[in-house]
């Protein structure tokens, strides 16, 4: 009986022991913010510095989970902060009329899917915006240039365009189209192609940039903000969007976010400092969306 009693106590001890160690741990991060200098920022400091904002540029990588689901946490903050609207990258501009059929409830999701030329990861990824902007009555507009016109431009530069119907002109930004090959961004992309590079290809990456500035300017809201998804290329370094951004306006005030993949998340590696105005670092190791 006394030997009974000391294997219950000492099974009790062992199930407390693992009860505090459970109720002890700390679950492993997946991601970490910082500014652009590199100092760490809580996510409350995060979603504070999005307040002020003309525009929030989040330049995301496509399949990073972490990432997307930053962006919805972004959405409804601001949605809770007066007009808003949302836009992306990944939808383009001659699918609004469907994008707008399916906001406004008139078609299902599957319909949208038939008509639109939605990315194979739309409904992990995006369509939660999507359905947060149903849901709550606001705007989502499809920034992007049709890619057949990206295409024309990356093989036979900006002239490719002279020939497009001129019923096509409002799916992409007006001409003539402002140019700067000497950008850093540009030129490293340039660089990062090689042999299969040419400046046509980095025009085509121009005219994406021109288009979604000019959609976000054209659908800005009086007193509002405009959250943007991009690929990350697309505005870090303020470049990219944020360019053309400012150089039609030079005194928005434009937030940038970059994503970026780290294998440490207590600090940010010294050539991401300045990459944007938040940079979202996430665990390499989180499987990706796709």
């Amino acid at each position: 009986m006394k030997l009974l009693r000391s294997v219950r106590e000492v099974a009790l001890y062992m199930l407390f022991a693992l009860v505090a160690e459970v109720a002890s741990a700390q679950p492993l991060p997946n991601y970490g913010l910082f500014d652009g200098k590199g100092r760490k920022v809580s996510h409350t400091g995060f979603l504070r510095a999005l307040g002020d904002a003309d525009v929030v540029l989040f330049g995301e990588l496509h399949n990073n989970p972490i990432a997307h689901w930053m962006q919805l946490e972004v959405a409804k903050h601001l949605a809770g902060r007066g007009p808003l609207v949302l836009g992306a990258e990944m939808i383009e501009a001659d699918d609004q009329p469907a994008l707008d059929r399916y906001l406004k409830g008139e078609i299902e999701q599957v319909a949208f899917d038939t008509l639109a030329r939605l990315w194979p990861n739309h409904g992990t990824d995006y369509a939660p915006l999507v359905d947060l902007a149903k849901e709550r009555g606001l705007p989502f507009i499809a920034t992007n240039v049709p890619r057949r016109y990206a295409r024309a431009v990356g093989k036979g530069g900006f002239e490719a365009l002279d020939t497009v119907p001129m019923d096509q002109y409002p799916f992409f930004a007006p001409m003539p189209i402002a140019f700067d090959p000497a950008l850093p961004q540009y030129v490293k992309m340039l660089t990062m192609m090689g042999d299969h590079g040419t400046p046509d290809m980095v025009k085509a990456q121009a005219l994406k940039d021109a288009t979604m500035a000019h959609f976000i300017l054209k659908h800005l809201p009086a007193g509002g903000r405009f959250l943007h998804l991009n690929g990350s290329y697309h505005s870090d370094f303020r470049e990219g969007i944020c360019w053309y951004l400012l150089r039609a306006r030079p005194g928005l005030n434009v937030v940038t976010i970059a994503t970026v993949q780290v294998d440490e998340l207590d600090r940010l590696p010294q050539g991401d400092r300045d990459r944007a105005d938040i940079i979202l670092l996430v665990d390499a190791d989180v499987p990706g969306s796709y």
